[in-house]
């Protein structure tokens, strides 16, 4: 399936490129025939990084995040998956008073936000530099919208995760092979 024709159809979907990405930029990262050879694999891939290419920081789909979940290091790093989870599901709430801090020698950390007014609070446990696999799925809840959810497309030990509505992350699961494991008749 030729590439423009996958991009056509992500955003039908719900997940167009950010504007201003083009294709160039995709083929920066993989070639033609990686995106066309396994449709939908590749770019739902590259969906969820950076583009990379300055100016840096920007991403190719604001509606997907490729979240490697050996990331705990230090202070900021549970604030930056907030940051990443409110970004992809399109800041629909008002997030503030966003901080952590974490200790890996001491083996404690704290993750502290208002959302929509709300003080949310949580003490994630510490397990050499993982995210706490708990807290992860907190923060996605809260950031839930009315009518959207959060799919992930498994990468190893990273996870493609798309906000999407339940009809449209079915249609894009049965375009792509079962990617998000939503297949309604596993046997």
């Amino acid at each position: 399936m030729k590439l423009e024709t996958q991009i056509d159809k992500l955003a039908q979907l719900g997940l167009p490129l950010n504007e201003g990405i083009t294709v160039d930029e995709l083929l920066i990262s993989w070639s033609r025939d990686d995106y066309e050879g396994s449709p939908f694999e590749t770019i739902l891939f590259t969906y969820g990084i950076e583009v990379e290419k300055k100016p840096w920081g920007r991403f190719f789909c604001d509606r997907a995040w490729n979240f490697d979940a050996e990331c705990i290091c230090d202070n900021g790093d549970y604030a930056a998956i907030v940051t990443m989870f409110h970004r992809i599901s399109g800041k629909q709430k008002s997030l503030e008073n966003l901080s952590d801090e974490v200790d890996l020698d001491s083996e404690k950390a704290h993750l502290r936000y208002t959302l929509d007014g709300e003080l949310r609070e949580f003490t994630p446990r510490i397990d050499n530099d993982w995210v706490d696999p708990d807290i992860a799925a907190a923060i996605m809840q809260d950031m839930r919208g009315d009518g959207y959810d959060f799919y992930g497309k498994d990468n190893g030990q990273a996870t493609v995760w798309f906000y999407m509505t339940p009809q449209n992350a079915n249609l894009l699961n049965e375009l792509a092979k079962n990617v998000f494991g939503l297949d309604k008749n596993p046997w």
